[in-house]
This record gives C-alpha cells, structure tokens and sequence, in this order.
C-alpha cells in the first residue's frame, strides 16, 4: 500500500482485483467476439443488497455478458457476522472467506465487486439499529464514493425499503441506495471525496423485487434472464447457478435453471424507463465527447474479427489504443482502455508471467522473479522492458517477439526495509464497534488489497506500443490439481502462533501457556515476554529466542498462575529484538474454491479464571456445521471425544452426556437413522444436548422425545434482559448459581431459530425478546426422559464460548451436568 499511486495506476490497466489471485486468462474466441462487442458498449449498472450472498447472479450474467454492460455488485458488509458450514472461523475471517467466494463468484458472472466498511454484526430487524451500528454518515459517505467512482448509469436494489427483506440489513441498504442516488450527484456532499473522483449523478434508480411483492404493481419492467448465449454454450441461468454456489460457507449451491426465468424491476426514483432499464441512455462512444475515431476503429475491429485467427485485427486493435492515450482523465477512457489491452493481448495469444521462487517474504528478504512471455501470433511485438516493483534498474531488452518462442528473466533482489506486510487493509486499524477504519479514501469499497509485486511488460509495434501489467504470483505444481497459483505475501520477520486465544482457569492452580515462534528472515535473536497485568503471575519472566534459518519454528511456553478471585483480562505475546517488537500472529485460510488468504491479527488472547465446578468428565461431540466448543471443554478438563456416524451407530455411547454441535441435524444427515440411537441413550440415563438447528433440511422433524418445532424467531440484541422463568430450576443452581450478570457481555445475538409448538413435557427456563417483540422462551428447553435428561438450546453458545463470555461457560456447564443433578 505505500507503492506509488502512478504504479497502482499502470497496474490496473490491466487486471482488475477480482484476478490478482491467478494468471491473467487468455479468452478464447468466443470470448475475445464478446470482449469485442462489449468495447463498443458504454454503460454500467450497480447492483446494491447488504450481504454477499445477496447478489443477483443472474442479472449480473445477463447484463455482463447479454448487455455488455459493466456491471458490479456492491455488498455492504463482508458478511462478517454470518454463519460459517465449511469451517470454524468467524467474524473477520469468515468475512475475509465470504469475500473471495464473491470475488471467485465475480470471475464467473463477469462483474465487479465493491465493499463499504460496514461491518455485518449479525441478524437486526432494526434498519435504524444497522444505521446507528455502522454509523450513518459514514456508510452514505461510502455509498457515494463508490457511485462516484464507479459511475453507474442504473442502480438496482435487491431490496424494498420498506422492510419486506426482514433483515434490518437489507432494508437499510435500500434506505442508503435511495438517498445516496441524488447524494452522489451533489458537490456539497461529501467534498474531499473531489480530490479523487467527480460528482456523479445516476439515471434511475430500480428495485429488483419478487414476484409477489410486485404483483399489484403498474408499469413494471421485466428481464428473462433465462436467455441462453450460444458463445458461451450456457444460460445466463446456469452462470447464475455456478457463481451463486461459490458461497459455500453459506451453503446456498443451486441447480442450473434452464428455460424462462422473469426479473422484475420497480421504479423508485430519478427517469423512469419504458421498456428497458436503459431506455434513453446512450451507450454508445458518443458520450465521450471527441472518441468518435476510436468508436469507428472499435467498430470496424468487430466487423472484421476472424475466429480462426483473432491477430489479423491487432493493427486496428492497437491503433484504438493510441488513440485512447491522446485522452487522459475520462472515466470510460480509462475503463475501456483496461478491455482492449486485454482483447489486444487475447488476440496475440500473448501469455504473460512473472513467477517467483516463494510466496512469502519479509523486509530485506532477497527475492528471485522469473518474468516470461510468449508471442502466440505472428504480429510483430518487441519486448522493450520489464518493470518490476522495488527493482530498481528496469531492464532493456528491445527483444523481438517471434511467434511461440517463450522468452524469460531473471531477477534477484533485495526487498526494501520499510516494505508494508500483506494485512487486508481494512484489517490494519482497530476498527470502530461495528465498522472497520480505513485511513485511506481511494481504497474503500475496494474488495481487496493491490498485489505485494507487480511486473509491467512495455512492449512496441510499428502501431504504437503497450503496457501490460500483471501480478507476481508463486507458482508450484500440485501432484493432484497440477499448476496452482497463489499471491505472493509480505510478512512480518518473526510471527506468533498461539495455541488458543482464550485459556480457561477453572481452579487456582497453574497452566501452562504455549505458543510458537517462526523466523521468517535468514537469522533472529530476541526475547519472549506476555504482557499480562501483575495480579496474574507469569513464570519466567521472558525466555531468550534465536534463529539461524528462515522458516525455523521453535516452541515457547510460560506457566501462569490465576488470581484467587473469578475474573478475566487480555494478554499479548511479544518478541522484542533490539528495538523491534513483534507481536503478530500469522493466519492462513485456505479452501479449494478461494484463494489462499494470510493476515496477521496480534497475537494477544484472554485469561479467565472461572468460579465454577466440574461434575462430569466424559462428553461425546457430534459435530455440526464447525464450532470450537469441543477445544474449550478440553480446556476444563473434560474428555471430549468427537463421534462420527459410525461411532454412534455401532458404539457404546458411555459418556456423560453427548452434546450436537450447531446445525448437526442440518448436516449429518444420518442422524435421521442415528437419532433413535441417541434417545435410547437419554432414556437409559444420559444427557443429550442439542444445540441450534434451521428449520430447513432438517434429518428428522423428531429430533427430541417429545415434538417441537424450529422457527426463524430469534433475540438479535445481546444486551436484551433476560428473566428466569423457573428461578428454582436446576439448570439455574447446578453446579453453578446463574444469575442476570451471566449474561453480560454477549455478543451478537442471544440466540437464534427458537423453538416453538413445545410439546408440554418440556420445561422452559428462559424468557427473552428484542425491544419491542413478545417474549420468547425457548432458549433453553428440557425435559427428563426415562433415567435421562434432553436439553434443546437455541442460544448462540458457539459465539460466546469462543470469545470468552464467563456467563455462557458457567450456564454451559450447568447443561452437560444435567443428568448429575442432585435436585
């Protein structure tokens, strides 16, 4: 982020940041005939909703690749506060997992992908409560920037705003979609965002509603998004259907739709249309006052294209481009530019790389590029330089380019010392209560960080020359998938892997506190230390750390004794040398369907010293959709044995009590066959626990012994009160005394999808509700069956435990103690 604001400018000529993860494709001729066609379209359309997964896909396909028009969807929040079915990671990584399925879903439909700050903190109904939460002014404030710079003639909502979308969420997306639509337009508003970006003011502004909303409705315009592209061999239906089912953390994968598929669009404000969302827009090079030569040589590229040999029309191709460069500073100069240097270079069949011998670097790490390049044409190209970040002599070659002769360099060099590591930038600051602190204006709404390095190939022809600029990127080759692909990343010279980030003291006795420490450079010397406040004894006061090889782990561990008293405070591991302190963790994600992320959060965690009482020892874990609760159970002193179907059906379930981790009946799906299984356990004299479950795709309705239902109810408001139904239960006196102050500190939500249609044989034992809302009281259900105890529990224990909530632990317990009660 401290390259130069001209090298960002060069670099995104020719690779947006939805592609800075691979190399750059080279379309093949259907793709470069559509590519053509779309040079000659001048229009762009921003779709606007508060989650990722609330893209339209389909319409996206269609007005990416029907239209031709430039398309971006722009999502409010990274859907930080979602649930996670492929993982554990919540909150900030699962919003760095959320947006690359959007930018993996972008490179399928062809459009555009934008953030605002907001951070997503879970289900609201509330659109005033999203407003207050992320701070009015400063969401309208990225709403507007993002239309500024983006320029979009329509504006499409996903939702009405008058609350018909349910979550709080998307109302206030349409609420901010409506007055930023004439805010963007106004020079007042917003003025330092001028420094960068003019006043934009859009056509008309439409909702994308459903059917039903829009039944009584006059004057609606409608879309089939069904049409099929014989150039791409598929509906824009079934692109629809592969980009949608990138959002596998949220498991909404759908089957291809094939035939008929109606969009309908309501007018809301500025001119409205007749027929066509784009009736009376000119989409043609006439908008750009003094571009009718490049629309004539656009034109004529198109008319004259020849699948069977796209180069012949490269003269044309590359005479449009020294055109354009007698234009700077226009918006569909710039965008377009950016189109034909790809078409240019799909047409030459020219592939490009610049590969390095790692995909991870600290400052001053010395770094070897192979730059290559390869002419698949008979077009004449010279390569004249390479430009390579922080190498600084560019090189000369001005090598021909012969047809299919791949030419490569080498290059080694050191990194510079002040060089910033690779933190997704809107992870850099602590960010406020629920919006993130971007210090930069040009890099909000972006999706994602510019790449670490990049190389720019300068290229001359008889016809003018060429930039083209591209990302380095490590490559190896993987025994099953073959060539992959991954960002090279800057990182700190020494990082920290904690163990756990939150460490349980249920006795005044000591534990041990490990970690480790990785050199990431050539050799290291320093020295551990916890920073902890003194009531808290740490032994010894800091160990002596050195390194002679990169990549060279070692293990670090401090004994720490709690204080007497139930508490809890943070502490942060640090590396000191000389005058450096180190003190970040090094994170990676990675699944098969995103690229690989890496962020370095600090290493700092909480230390609890819990006032409570282990009655059982053994618990079998039936994992759901992932959660950590299992780790932290350990850390009690529990013995936790994770049970797979096999283990339930055939084994002996002698366990204490046995706990379904969240949505296990959603997932599991032999639990449908394996619940009866369980039940006898109960009926013989264990405790079943069952956490949270949706009411769709469920293995069986008859998840306890007695019926209930799940329904979409839920308490968004952690801070809600919550009153004691059964102030005598035992649920509430063992082992521990629950009382109202176990329920400070939540986060996020109370808990979700409460059950309802309780059959009277359970008992209910909690009350709560949002503001405003009747009272909802099966946060905890239970019942005794047989020798045996059921508890169902809607409450979102898989998000307090994990962040340290002392009350959920000591409420935990008291359900898995259940069947042990005295009372």
């Amino acid at each position: 982020m401290k390259r130069s604001f001209l090298l960002i400018l060069v670099s995104i000529l020719f690779f947006s940041a939805s592609h800075f993860a691979q190399p750059a494709k080279v379309l093949n001729s259907s793709e470069i005939k559509l590519a053509l066609e779309k040079l000659n379209i001048l229009g762009s359309v921003l779709y606007i909703a508060a989650h990722p997964d609330d893209d339209n896909t389909g319409l996206l396909s269609y007005f990416s690749y029907n239209k031709h028009l430039c398309a971006g969807y722009l999502s409010l929040t990274r859907g930080d506060g979602g649930q996670n079915l492929i993982g554990n990671e919540q909150d900030e990584l699962l919003g760095i997992i959320r947006t690359q399925e959007l930018l993996t879903s972008r490179k399928i439909d062809g459009a555009e992908q934008f953030f605002t700050r907001a951070i997503d903190f879970g289900y609201t109904k509330s659109p005033d409560e999203a407003m207050e939460f992320w701070g009015r002014e400063e969401i309208l404030s990225d709403v507007v920037w993002i239309i500024r710079k983006f320029q979009p003639d329509v504006i499409i909502t996903r939702f009405p705003d008058t609350g018909e979308g349910g979550h709080g969420h998307h109302t206030a997306s349409a609420i901010l979609a409506k007055e930023t639509f004439k805010l963007s337009g106004d020079s007042t508003k917003f003025p330092d965002q001028l420094k960068y970006v003019k006043t934009w003011q859009p056509k008309r502004l439409y909702l994308n509603g459903w059917q039903s909303l829009l039944q009584n409705e006059e004057n609606i315009i409608k879309i089939d998004v069904g049409d099929y592209n014989p150039l791409l061999g598929k509906s824009y239906s079934e692109i629809a259907a592969e980009s949608r089912s990138m959002n596998k953390s949220q498991g909404v994968g759908g089957l291809g739709r094939r035939g008929e598929n109606i969009n309908y669009f309501k007018y809301i404000e500025g001119d409205s249309a007749q027929n066509d969302l784009f009736d009376g827009i000119d989409l043609s090079w006439n908008r750009v006052e003094g571009c009718e030569k490049i629309g004539s040589l656009l034109s004529e590229a198109e008319k004259k294209y020849n699948p069977v040999n796209p180069s012949e029309i490269l003269p044309i191709l590359i005479a449009a481009y020294q055109e354009m460069e007698k234009h700077t500073g226009n918006y569909w100069i710039d965008k377009k530019k950016k189109e034909l240097l790809e078409v240019i270079r799909s047409a030459s069949g020219i592939w490009i790389e610049a590969v390095s011998d790692n995909y991870s670097y600290s400052s001053e790490s010395i770094i070897k590029i192979s730059a290559g390049i390869v002419n698949r044409s008979s077009y004449p190209f010279k390569l004249e330089t390479i430009n390579i970040s922080y190498l600084k002599n560019d090189s000369l070659y001005s090598q021909d380019l012969s047809k299919n002769e791949f030419i490569s360099h080498e290059y080694s060099f050191n990194l510079p010392n002040n060089i910033t590591i690779t933190q997704p930038y809107w992870l850099i600051h602590k960010p406020e209560k629920f919006r993130y602190t971007v210090d930069d204006q040009r890099l909000i709404g972006q999706a994602e960080n510019d790449p670490a390095l990049t190389a720019d190939f300068i290229l001359s022809t008889d016809d003018g020359n060429i930039t083209l600029s591209i990302p380095v990127l490590y490559r190896w080759n993987d025994p099953v998938e073959g060539e992959k692909y991954r960002p090279v990343e800057i990182i700190p010279e020494v990082t920290i892997n904690l163990q756990d980030k939150i460490y349980l003291f249920p006795s005044n006795d000591s534990r041990k506190i490990v970690f480790s420490v990785r050199n990431n450079t050539d050799t290291f010397n320093g020295k551990a230390h916890l920073k902890i406040p003194e009531n808290w004894n740490v032994t010894p006061n800091e160990i002596s750390i050195s390194f002679n090889k990169r990549n060279e782990e070692k293990q670090v561990s401090f004994m720490i004794t709690p204080p007497k008293q139930p508490g809890e405070t943070e502490f942060t591991v640090e590396v000191i040398s000389a005058n450096e302190i180190y003190n970040k963790e090094m994170v990676t994600i990675s699944y098969p369907h995103i690229q690989t992320q890496t962020l370095f959060p600090s290493a700092s965690g909480k230390l609890i010293r819990l006032d409570t009482e282990k009655i059982i020892s053994s618990i079998g874990y039936i994992e759901g959709s992932g959660d950590d609760i299992p780790k932290y159970l350990e850390q009690l002193g529990y013995k936790v044995d994770k049970l797979s179907d096999n283990q339930i059906e055939n084994g002996l379930l002698k366990y204490d009590a046995i706990i379904t981790g969240i949505r296990a009946f959603n997932t599991r799906k032999r639990l449908s066959v394996l619940n009866k299984k369980l039940l006898d356990y109960v009926y013989n004299g264990g405790t079943l626990v069952v956490q949270y479950n949706t009411n769709s795709n469920l293995a069986t309705d008859e998840i306890g012994p007695y019926s209930f239902q799940i329904s979409r109810d839920r308490v968004t408001d952690e801070e809600s009160p919550v009153y004691f139904l059964k102030t005598q239960h035992e649920l509430l006196k063992f082992p521990n005394k629950i009382t109202e102050r176990d329920f400070d500190n939540w986060v996020q939500e109370r808990g979700l999808y409460f059950p309802d249609n309780v059959d009277q044989h359970y008992e209910t034992i909690l009350s709560m509700n949002d503001k405003g809302e009747g009272p909802l009281n099966g946060g905890i259900i239970y019942s005794k069956f047989g020798k045996g105890v059921f508890i169902y529990t809607s409450l979102s224990f898989f998000r307090q435990l994990p962040s340290g909530v002392s009350g959920a632990f000591r409420l935990f317990i008291n359900l898995i103690s259940a069947g042990k009660q005295s009372g």
